[in-house]
């Protein structure tokens, strides 16, 4: 197997197309078309890391944090990054990162967070904006159905939990071809007019290519017509963080301890008890301090993230119970998710789960 069939997985699992417009993810280091001969899993690729690959015999490291964030000028093995760039290089060791693009995926790093304390009734807390687009075609009767599937096939019509979603009308379509042209109906200089079937479907931006494909291969017409608009509907499955509600109402401090546990963390920094039941708790693993007023907006009782800064304690302004759990905790599961989704969709190969701790907060 090759690695670029590795990758095809990676991105069904995380599209990259989902990723924040600041990150950094997909393949950093390697080449896809080397033939792949173990997978290793982890939170970081550092320089540790890359030395487990090597003596699990893994060239193709997956980790959520990209190990290449912002441009590097010089690789002189000064620091971290450039010490595991390094090591990697030398050994023939490909990095995979999924960061933000699993982040925004419903079944992601947030709803990973969600599942590890139970919490039910989850939705996106951010939806992503500027992401849908809408394709509008015209057809014979006959070909319509054709047109529909072929659009289905390659990702169109999707909206939240429903597919093969579209709106078709009916109306009058006119042409007349010149002497270029090779009419599927009519000859060339007739004034054609005849009932036409008007398709309408959404789909993600990032398949566009592949809904135009579809389109071109699958109708009848020789000079197709079609139509694509930008939506600024939100896309209610893709987005940063998540809602949901605990099965049973606690106190604000038993909460604490038992997302503490669940979470394994070793500290849990927090904002004032307010006296308020917790029912609706808000996610966002990692560094989420951007989506207070969000958590507020949504009603929730806790927003539970990582990375707070002294000041934006206060900005829970008594609504609300900020809670930083720590960034690596608030991720932690992320790279178990990865290993059970590999070793499901790749059969009798090695995914291996990294031993290592990448975690660099420690606590007395």
């Amino acid at each position: 197997m090759k690695i670029k069939e590795i990758l095809s997985v990676l991105e069904e699992m995380a599209p990259l197309a989902y990723a924040e417009d600041f990150d950094n993810v997909g393949l950093l280091v390697g080449d896809p078309e080397s033939e792949a001969t173990g997978i290793l899993v982890c939170h970081d690729a550092l320089e540790n890391i890359i030395g487990e690959a090597i003596a699990k015999k893994c060239n193709l490291v997956v980790c959520f944090h990209p190990i290449l964030f912002s441009g590097l000028k010089k690789i002189t093995g000064k620091n971290y990054v450039e010490r595991a760039i390094i090591k990697a290089i030398k050994n023939d060791i490909a990095i995979y990162a999924v960061h933000t693009a699993l982040d925004n995926h419903q079944e992601g790093v947030n709803k990973i967070f969600c599942d590890a304390l139970g919490l039910i009734n989850t939705k996106i807390l951010i939806p992503k904006q500027n992401f849908i687009r809408k394709l509008v075609t015209y057809t014979i009767t006959e070909n319509a159905e054709e047109v529909r599937n072929a659009l289905f096939n390659a990702g169109a019509g999707n909206i939240g939990n429903y597919e093969n979603c579209s709106f078709n009308s009916k109306g009058i379509g006119t042409y007349m071809g010149n002497e270029h042209s090779n009419p599927q109906v009519g000859e060339r200089f007739e004034f054609v007019q005849g009932d036409e079937i008007k398709i309408e479907v959404t789909f993600e931006k990032h398949l566009e290519n592949k809904i135009l494909k579809a389109l071109f291969k699958s109708h009848a017409y020789e000079e197709i017509a079609y139509e694509i608009y930008d939506l600024q509907n939100k896309h209610q499955n893709i987005g940063l963080g998540m809602i949901g509600e605990l099965k049973n109402p606690m106190k604000e401090k038993e909460f604490l301890l038992f997302a503490k546990e669940k979470m394994q963390a070793d500290g849990i920094r927090h904002s004032n008890f307010i006296g308020k039941e917790v029912k609706k708790i808000a996610v966002l693993g990692g560094a989420g301090s951007f989506a207070i007023k969000n958590a507020i907006q949504a009603g929730a009782d806790v927003f539970l993230t990582a990375d707070l800064k002294y000041h934006q304690f206060y900005e829970a302004e008594n609504q609300l119970l900020l809670a930083d759990i720590g960034h690596f905790e608030s991720e932690r599961y992320t790279k178990n998710y990865i290993v059970e989704y590999l070793r499901k969709k790749i059969l009798n190969f090695a995914v291996i789960l990294s031993e290592e701790n990448s975690n660099p907060v420690k606590y007395l």
